[in-house]
């Protein structure tokens, strides 16, 4: 059973960072993926980043250049580095992560990621 579980949420003013958390325990799969998400109240699900077990990542555009997302093997944990956060970037964040092999936009598909944190809650205030 692939256990997945977030922190590092928390309340920061426009400019600010926040690290976020994931750790990923509990599985044998050969390759996982891991993927970071976000919800704002009345949106959709929408991806922000993800990273291959090889290191590779991938970013959507309003992250790219502002997140970070990495990786410590033995630790088996998944970082999201947010710098310059904006009150756009208010939403829960939510870790996922999947075995399967993706390409381009599938990174960012929610429904393809079959395990899930219970989210960690970003606010950023102006």
């Amino acid at each position: 059973q692939v256990r997945v579980v977030e922190s590092g949420g928390g309340s920061v003013q426009s400019g600010g960072s926040l690290r976020l958390s994931c750790d990923v325990s509990g599985h044998t799969y050969n390759h996982l993926v891991v993927g970071w998400f976000r919800q704002a109240p009345g949106k959709e699900r929408e991806g922000v980043a993800a990273i291959e077990d090889d290191g590779r990542t991938f970013y959507t555009d309003s992250a790219e250049g502002r997140f970070t997302i990495s990786q410590d093997n033995v630790k088996n944990t998944v970082y999201l580095q947010m710098n310059s956060l904006k009150p756009d970037d208010t939403a829960m964040y939510y870790c996922a992560a999947d075995p399967a092999h993706f390409l381009g936009d599938q990174y960012f598909d929610s429904t393809l990621f079959g395990f899930w944190g219970q989210g960690t809650q970003v606010a950023v205030s102006t």
